[in-house]
């Protein structure tokens, strides 16, 4: 049995990550295909006073927990399932539940920080990299923010320029060098989503698709 593929998805806040991966599902519906999400492992604060947690940089690597990352991806290519974390938005820290999560023929990795970690990209067969203008990006974060988050728009503002903008600069944006695939302007670049789709479907067809260390 071939291992599954692995296909990284990144870019910005609001650079239309999500569009993509839809794009993906939808094209290979009649596959079993699964989204991983870098968003839910967030490390678990529980250790920390609730103020604290507020303080938190959810755009710096260290605050994500990749080795419990790596070592899922891992287990969803090996074939086997996992018990996904849960992070709690409300409490700024890891549920206490879990989510099960059987491995599929095609693994979506989706996240602002997929490629900045070698261990996590080298696991990815495509890496793709959203690549939308920052103006378009801080447009629809701060309609997505009052519409779905209830913040005002000077929170948006302030959010996005003291956290939100600095860190892409010095840690999402000198990821593109590792990206297979660049789409300018997101889901609405059908084309070259189109060429990426056929080449996910040329390396799901091959006899000759590459097993990736375990």
């Amino acid at each position: 049995m071939k291992q599954p593929i692995v296909i990284g998805v990144t870019g910005g806040s609001g650079s239309g990550k999500t569009s993509v991966s839809r794009a993906i599902f939808d094209k290979f519906s009649d596959l079993s295909i699964l989204l991983l999400e870098q968003d839910f492992y967030y490390k678990d604060q529980s250790h920390l006073p609730f103020e604290e947690r507020l303080k938190t940089n959810y755009d710096h690597p260290f605050a994500f927990d990749n080795q419990r990352f790596i070592s899922d991806l891992k287990q969803l290519i090996s074939w086997k399932s996992i018990d996904q974390p849960i992070y709690d938005y409300t409490r700024h820290t890891r549920s206490d539940d879990t989510f099960h999560r059987e491995p599929k023929e095609v693994i979506i990795v989706e996240g602002i920080l997929i490629l900045e970690d070698e261990e996590l990209r080298n696991l990815m067969d495509i890496k793709v990299y959203v690549d939308t203008d920052d103006d378009i990006r801080i447009i629809r974060r701060i309609k997505r923010d009052i519409e779905e988050r209830g913040r005002t728009l000077d929170q948006v503002i302030e959010q996005y320029l003291s956290v939100v903008k600095p860190m892409h600069q010095q840690f999402l944006e000198p990821t593109k060098k590792y990206a297979d695939i660049i789409i300018p302007e997101g889901g609405k670049n059908q084309v070259a989503i189109d060429l990426m789709t056929t080449k996910i479907a040329t390396i799901l067809t091959s006899d000759d698709n590459v097993q990736k260390q375990s």
